[in-house]
């Protein structure tokens, strides 16, 4: 029996695992994209952007700009390497560092460290511009500017509405039930108030009790997605000025940068990552080793579930899923973890409906998953013990989840079991060609 070996990220360390080539179905990958030169491509899309004029003549001497920039659970766009670029582009413009702050659109998200700060911006801009954390619960913060026509009432921070111009940073990837994550998500949920984003999310379910999760509000999907509309509608309130987003390739790399319009831009960013993430799947899996890509990534349980929605896509209802994730911050947001403490979907379900949350709803997703599947987490240790609450089985090495695996195929007599492998489960569409 001839073996291949597969190394998957785990924190900042690796795993790896030799499985039977005679059974591996697929692996699947991104597209090939090689890493740009980061600051040649943040200036090209500064000065030659999409659908607008060049960023220094959108600004003008006197202009009062906020750069509403992704927080840390986002630095897999590699922002720290070039908000520093968007920042001297602004100076080029007229616009002094005295006239320009960076409001971290954390949503819901806790705030940040100084060292996180930097993490996201790099030191050097740390000590040249206004830093602003934006905390969504906090109303003396909040101005009301408006309602959307599915009746969420907008309250955005008050350093981005009283603001001359806006400029959103982020990078572009799918997202479970937003369609894709960047642009019109910087305003909404990044720096809006908790009822606005609370309001905003429930689209995602569907519209009766017992119908679960709304199809409309899946991963890519753009057309026809309240939550993604909703979102739009929010930020077109605000009208942002500019938006400079990354596009990365499965490597983690930067190798697109584009700017411009904040909506043109963006949609044309989505059309690059579909084109550089969609990967082709030959057929559905019996056993599927779904690994979020390492840090930081995999820092919680809550951003490593980003891998489970591509698993369910390639693997056989009543398979098994191998998800890989370090989760050294398990406990980050507390809220996700607390949510598994129903015995029914339907009894999980009707108590979401009652109170959305984010968390909520994506451990709604996972709990569902896990009654489709056999879930097993590679993970560390010490989290094992939350990891049942949440029904799935902790292992702390790929091996024994291999193990596992290979005793569930045997004790159902299936001998010619499949195995599709995607080492950069967050990072891939898989699409049936």
């Amino acid at each position: 029996m001839a073996l291949k070996e597969f190394e998957f990220g785990f924190g900042k360390t690796t795993q790896k695992v030799s499985l039977p080539e005679e059974h591996i179905l697929d692996v699947l990958e991104g597209a090939p994209t090689p890493a740009c030169d980061v600051k040649a491509a943040t200036l090209e899309c500064m000065r030659h952007p999409i659908g607008s004029k060049p960023l220094t003549e959108i600004v003008s001497k006197g202009d009062k700009v906020c750069i509403v920039c992704a927080d840390v659970t986002r630095i897999w766009n590699h922002s720290d390497q070039y908000v520093i670029h968007i920042v001297n582009e602004l100076n080029r413009g007229g616009i002094p560092d005295d006239d320009i702050c960076i409001l971290f659109a954390q949503g819901t998200h806790r705030e940040q460290t100084p060292e996180e700060d930097i993490a996201v911006v790099g030191e050097e801009l740390t000590h040249r511009v206004k830093l602003y954390q934006h905390r969504c619960k906090q109303m003396d913060e909040l101005v009301h500017v408006g309602d959307t026509k599915r009746g969420t009432p907008v309250w955005l921070n008050k350093h981005a509405v009283e603001a001359d111009k806006i400029i959103v940073v982020d990078g572009i990837t799918p997202h479970l039930f937003a369609g894709y994550g960047g642009g019109r998500k910087l305003i909404l949920p990044g720096v809006a108030g908790d009822e606005t984003i609370q309001i905003n999310h429930c689209h995602a379910l569907g519209e009766k009790f017992g119908s679960g999760i709304n199809p409309k509000t899946r991963s890519t999907l753009l057309d026809d997605n309240p939550v993604s509309d909703d979102m739009q509608e929010a930020s077109d309130m605000v009208k942002p000025a500019f938006l400079v987003h990354s596009v990365i390739n499965s490597e983690g790399q930067i190798c697109r940068m584009v700017g411009g319009d904040p909506y043109e831009a963006w949609l044309e960013g989505t059309k690059l990552v579909y084109k550089t993430q969609k990967v082709p799947y030959t057929d559905k899996a019996d056993i599927v080793f779904a690994c979020a890509g390492g840090y930081p990534k995999d820092v919680s349980l809550y951003q490593g579930s980003k891998c489970y929605d591509p698993s369910d896509v390639v693997t056989k209802k009543g398979g098994v899923i191998i998800a890989i994730m370090e989760a050294s911050d398990i406990y980050e947001p507390a809220a996700y973890l607390d949510s598994f403490k129903y015995a029914t979907e339907a009894d999980m379900e009707k108590a979401l409906r009652e109170h959305f949350t984010i968390p909520f709803f994506v451990a709604f997703n996972l709990f569902c998953m896990t009654h489709q599947y056999t879930i097993i987490l590679v993970t560390k240790p010490e989290n094992f013990e939350a990891i049942r609450k949440t029904n799935q089985i902790p292992v702390a090495t790929v091996e024994e989840a291999w193990e596992i695996a290979k005793k569930k195929m045997e004790d159902e007599g299936k001998k010619d079991y499949t195995i599709t492998v995607m080492a950069h489960c967050a990072s891939i569409v898989p699409y049936k060609d």
